[in-house]
Parts: C-alpha cells; structure tokens; sequence
C-alpha cells in the first residue's frame, strides 16, 4: 500500500510540474461538415486547451500529500 502512494504522489508531483512547464496545449480535430451521398466534406479544427495555475499546484499538493503518506512510518 505504500508504494502504490509512494508511486501515485510522484506521478501526481510530475504531472503538476509539467502543467507549469507546458501552460496548454493543442490538438487538432477533424469533424464532419456535411455528407451528400459519396461526398463527405471535412473540417480540420485547432483546439487549445489551457491549464490553470490552480490545477498544477493542487497536483503538487496532493503529490506531495500522497508521498509524505507513503514514507509514514508505522
């Protein structure tokens, strides 16, 4: 049990870490504009997705949370 907490607050730190380093990313998306008959007419769509400040940090917190369970000593 203490490694699956040990495991979870470094991935929960890490991925914390990287929301601060990355800020958002993009994707592109295709979607299906309109179909008549055999001709199907598509549209590629850029979306960004931004990530906040507060989700990073709360990752951290609770990484650190998780870990600092994790090394508890009973």
């Amino acid at each position: 049990m203490k490694n699956v907490l040990r495991i979870l607050g470094v991935l929960l730190v890490l991925a914390g870490l990287a929301g601060l380093v990355v800020k958002e990313y993009s994707y592109t998306k295709d979607t299906t504009a309109a179909k008549i008959g055999p001709v199907e007419l598509t549209v590629k769509e850029t979306e960004t997705v931004r990530i906040p400040l507060w989700a990073s940090l709360g990752a951290i917190g609770a990484g650190a949370v998780l870990l600092a369970l994790g090394f508890r000593q009973r």
